[in-house]
């Protein structure tokens, strides 16, 4: 996935065909967070980004370019009064098709981070129900972002919601953060409390094909200052909002550490502390679980924090996937 929030921080759309995030308003119309850089922008020899993206779709025939409606925050505050509401919905489905038309993009994916409750539960699905009307298979996609922990997904009919949908894309990641009072590993595969495997198992107990998961992958690290591993009290926060970017892990003068029987790795130093991030070892690990549980694929959030040659997670992951 490509965030747009990105776009003056590195290059342009060549380097990772991707999503970008679209807002909601009030009155269920969606429109580009940032029109100047999505339609106007100089990219790559298009005008704006989202011409950028539908360009290399001559380079790579089998590439979609996917529009993501929402995300975190305030990317998702509108969802629940529209979803509630018939006519606001109607806007929502027709400004959506317009937006992918005019662009010739390849569908919809719907983070709406996330349903509160039964009832929005209800809504979200009735909304893919709509939207499937209107961007009808094969000729679009629609995709949705869903997160890992049992207590936002139990709001959800995913059997229901599974059949309006080509993939869900699951943010197997965020387990730990400045939210919580102690360290932890924000995107263990394995172990106790929420991993990958137990969204996996859960998400597939409810009755959604493997097929249809998409096991997401974070290319960036958390940082808990004043500790040294899982499990501890922290004192604060190191980077950017308590981020540091993958492609500048791991630390300056720190040593990377792996813990192979939950695929999860860290650095300690430099100082971030505690950082817990992915590695080409736990991607590869993660890309076999997708092989032998037969789930859909790996995405990654976001491709803009990679890094290049053998540490790239992305070409790990594509590598692991293809070769096995």
């Amino acid at each position: 996935m490509f965030s747009a929030s990105r776009l003056f921080r590195r290059r342009g759309a060549d380097r990772n065909p991707a999503e970008s995030h679209v807002s909601v308003k009030d009155d269920g119309t969606i429109y580009l967070s940032d029109e100047w850089a999505d339609t106007q922008m100089p990219v790559d020899g298009a005008e704006g980004c989202l011409r950028a993206f539908v360009q290399l779709k001559q380079q790579y025939s089998k590439m979609r370019v996917i529009l993501s409606v929402g995300g975190g925050g305030k990317g998702s505050e509108n969802f629940a009064a529209v979803a509630s509401s018939r006519s606001k919905v109607d806007t929502f489905v027709r400004t959506a098709r317009e937006l992918v038309d005019q662009f010739g993009i390849d569908g919809i994916d719907i983070d709406w981070e996330h349903p509160s409750d039964s009832k929005q539960g209800k809504d979200y699905v009735r909304l893919l129900a709509r939207l499937r009307e209107v961007l009808p298979a094969p000729r679009y996609v629609l995709t949705t972002a869903l997160p890992a922990g049992q207590w936002a997904l139990r709001n959800i009919d995913l059997a229901a919601a599974q059949k309006h949908l080509d993939m869900i894309n699951l943010m197997t990641y965020d387990f730990a953060g400045p939210w919580e009072s102690e360290t932890g590993h924000q995107a263990q595969l394995y172990g106790s409390g929420v991993s990958g495997d137990s969204a996996v198992s859960y998400v597939m107990g409810q009755g959604v094909s493997p097929r249809k998961i998409i096991l997401g992958v974070p290319v960036y690290g958390r940082s808990f200052l004043g500790s040294n591993g899982p499990g501890q009290r922290y004192t604060g926060n190191g980077g950017e909002d308590g981020v540091f970017d993958y492609r500048d892990l791991p630390r300056p003068g720190t040593q990377e550490y792996h813990d192979k029987n939950i695929a999860a790795a860290f650095c300690v130093g430099a100082d971030g502390g505690f950082v817990t991030y992915d590695t080409p070892e736990t991607v590869k690990q993660k890309a076999e679980f997708v092989t032998s549980s037969k789930l859909g694929g790996l995405f990654y959030w976001h491709v803009c924090s990679d890094a290049r040659g053998p540490r790239s997670l992305v070409e790990t992951g594509y590598n692991t996937l293809h070769e096995m």
